[in-house]
């Protein structure tokens, strides 16, 4: 493993990193720093984070300013999102982190080349940008947004390629009322998915 004194010269561009909780999916609640990397290539018209998506927009930080920033605010697990953060080399980051003695789960579309070693990775697959074949044996969650029928579809095909054990959820898409209701109809006939609110947004923190 790399020494710390090399690693912490090493750069991310980076739209904001906070200390909140884990408002979606199967870790909802639970003490979280989130490190929003820059740059997304897949561009869903829904995003709530488009202001990710330039990276150049961003400012690059080194990972000794983010270590010391994790290490101040101690908490459960550590979240790398984006953006789409596979865009980026994550084994740096992840090897800094894990000097830290923290766990480390990653949010992605699994539109690019998986790297990095987590603890936990939630696969969020988009219908925008095909994944990439590496994501499907590391998720350990399926979490697919909802807008309408179409994405039922697509949600089984990608549950198909990726692990028997993996969790599975539909997640509504916030600003469309209808796309609640797709979702629940579907669990309720379909007991092996789980429905993911975004409850952060709900209890109006970050």
């Amino acid at each position: 493993m790399p020494t710390i004194q090399n690693l912490d010269k090493i750069t991310y561009p980076i739209v904001e990193t906070f200390h909140s909780v884990q408002g979606e999916g199967a870790w909802m609640g639970v003490n979280a720093f989130f490190i929003r990397l820059a740059g997304c290539d897949v561009c869903c018209p829904w995003c709530d984070t488009k202001n990710s998506w330039n990276a150049s927009a961003h400012p690059q930080r080194n990972l000794k300013d983010l270590s010391e920033q994790v290490k101040a605010a101690n908490p459960a697990i550590v979240v790398v999102t984006g953006g789409e953060p596979l865009m980026h080399d994550l084994n740096p980051l992840c090897d800094r982190l894990k000097q830290l003695g923290n766990r480390i789960h990653l949010e992605t579309s699994g539109a690019h080349p998986f790297s990095g070693q987590f603890d936990w990775v939630t696969f969020s697959p988009k219908r925008f940008k095909q994944p990439d074949p590496s994501i499907y044996p590391v998720a350990d969650e399926l979490k697919v947004v909802v807008v309408d029928a179409e994405d039922l579809k697509w949600a089984e095909m990608q549950a198909s390629k990726t692990a028997k054990t993996a969790l599975k959820y539909l997640q509504p898409e916030w600003s469309k009322k209808e796309s609640q209701n797709v979702a629940i109809e579907y669990v309720l006939q379909h007991p092996d998915w789980r429905i993911s609110l975004q409850t952060h947004k709900f209890l109006g923190v970050r």
